[in-house]
């Protein structure tokens, strides 16, 4: 379970990072480098989830919910939005949901 949650964790890492960057170079005409890097990030994103042992569907659905959480902690620390009481219930709400799909014993 922790491998699992760790490779979700990098997938969204490099998702949101790589969009990032792209961002910073098509929107904010910073150094085309940013959005080869960028690409390179979203390239390995797209490798993390076929190291998962759920099958595709379970796999992106989970994933989901971790890109939520990610998103919510991207958008503290890097855009310095300070999320609400219902951004954090929504999120808890996520990984919950998250916990359900991929970790509930099934018979």
């Amino acid at each position: 379970m922790l491998r699992s949650l760790f490779l979700f964790v990098l997938a969204g890492l490099f998702e949101i990072g790589g969009g990032y960057l792209f961002w910073l170079w098509l929107r904010e005409g910073k150094s085309a480098w940013l959005g080869v890097i960028g690409v390179v990030a979203l390239i390995m994103y797209a490798i993390l989830p076929t190291l998962q042992t759920a099958n595709f569907g379970r796999v992106y659905a989970a994933y989901g919910g971790i890109f939520i959480v990610l998103s919510i902690l991207w958008g503290w620390g890097v855009d310095r939005i300070t999320p609400d009481k219902y951004d954090l219930l929504g999120g808890w709400i996520a990984l919950l949901g998250v916990l359900v799909i991929m970790y509930a014993p099934r018979s």
